[in-house]
């Protein structure tokens, strides 16, 4: 089938113009050999196969071992490397950025929907909305009271913002009284949204 039919035959059912783009260079792309249904079809396994628990288990390490936490802080490709996740090169560059007793970070991405999908899989509908997207740059202890996290006054608010070149995964504080977890136990307690930064693990 080439492109033009499936396009034809996509037209008869009711999709929207986003997914009926995608459709359409997916099918453009099998019939100029450049990829196979098959390639695609592992793609979007392999994606829809992300979940945060990649995520947690990476802010678990980072709990347990100083050593990690500074080369993920400095250099997270090469730090995720060595607990086997691998960021092809071609992929946008990834931040870490840690809170602290001082500073709590919060990422937003302004214009879409920019996301470290490698490690949280599929962004919630929450973080592509316009109103998420808008208030956390003008509001963003309003946004996080509304998750349910209220910050001291004294403690600053950083807004990142994810582009097409950039994605930022936030490293949560360790909550207290954790000290006698394990790495798959601290593991547990992570949340997406703690790594995003709407929420706060540490009270």
């Amino acid at each position: 089938m080439t492109a033009t039919h499936v396009v034809d035959h996509i037209h008869d059912q009711p999709m929207s113009e986003v997914a009926l783009r995608s459709v359409a260079i997916e099918a453009l792309l099998a019939e100029k050999g450049l990829l196979t249904a098959d390639e695609v079809q592992r793609q979007v396994d392999l994606m829809d196969g992300r979940t945060p628990a990649d995520g947690a288990r990476v802010v678990a390490r980072a709990w347990i071992d100083p050593d990690f936490k500074a080369r993920l802080l400095s250099d997270a490709r090469s730090a995720l490397g060595e607990l086997g996740i691998e960021i092809p090169a071609d992929t946008p560059h990834l931040t870490v950025v840690e809170n602290t007793e001082d500073v709590h970070n919060l990422v937003v991405c302004t214009l879409c929907s920019c996301y470290p999908r490698m490690l949280l899989g599929r962004p919630p509908d929450w973080y592509k909305s316009l109103a998420y997207r808008s208030r956390a740059v003008s509001d963003p202890r309003g946004v996080m009271a509304e998750f349910g996290t209220v910050l001291p006054a004294d403690i600053r608010v950083d807004v990142l913002d994810s582009t097409a070149d950039m994605r930022y995964l936030v490293l949560p504080r360790r909550p207290e009284g954790t000290e006698g977890m394990s790495e798959e136990e601290l593991a547990a307690l992570v949340t997406r949204d703690s790594m995003i930064g709407v929420t706060s693990l540490s009270g």
